[in-house]
């Protein structure tokens, strides 16, 4: 088989949306610290919306990006949490997959934690193959021609071989 067609993971983004900034932002990037070993950074706004009063640059989340290794250690301990079911609108065209953890002491080893409350997040997957640097590179960028992206088949048939996952209808 030709190596520009393995279908890797690229990174696993996991977001904890709090809608303000403060003490729960905080607790939420403790959270994420906790659950994933690395540093989290906090999402801004980039929209004005008057009715739940946010405003251009304000603090509204946080959310930790995962690469290599650490992306593959983190959807080991993620994944048995949804006992290893994901829907199958959770994958996207493109190939990428998106499901929710309700509370952070499902991780194995978390325990409750009054001070901080019930935190739940989003993980994001994003599967790519080889090759996709020339979208980002500086000089001579292309984009990815069709038959070298990811398709939606192609990404629940990785994950159910990578990952042992059943896909629920």
């Amino acid at each position: 088989m030709n190596a520009m067609r393995d279908i890797h993971i690229e990174k696993v983004t996991v977001n904890i949306g709090v809608g303000e900034a403060g003490e729960r932002l905080a607790k939420a990037q403790k959270v994420l610290e906790m659950v994933t070993g690395q540093k989290s950074v906090q999402t801004i706004s980039k929209a004005v919306n008057r009715d739940l009063g946010i405003r251009v640059g304000m603090p509204l989340g946080c959310k930790v990006t995962l690469r290599g290794d650490a992306a593959n250690n983190f959807l080991e301990r993620a994944l048995p949490i949804r006992e290893r079911k994901i829907y199958e609108y959770s994958f996207d065209k493109e190939g990428n997959m998106s499901f929710g953890i309700s509370d952070y002491t499902d991780f194995e080893g978390m325990k409750y934690d009054p001070e901080i409350g019930i935190f739940g997040m989003d993980v994001n997957v994003v599967l790519r193959r080889t090759g996709n640097r020339i979208t980002q590179r500086a000089l001579l960028r292309r984009k990815i021609p069709k038959h070298h992206r990811v398709q939606r088949d192609e990404a629940i048939q990785y994950m159910k071989e990578n990952y042992e996952i059943e896909v629920v209808e």
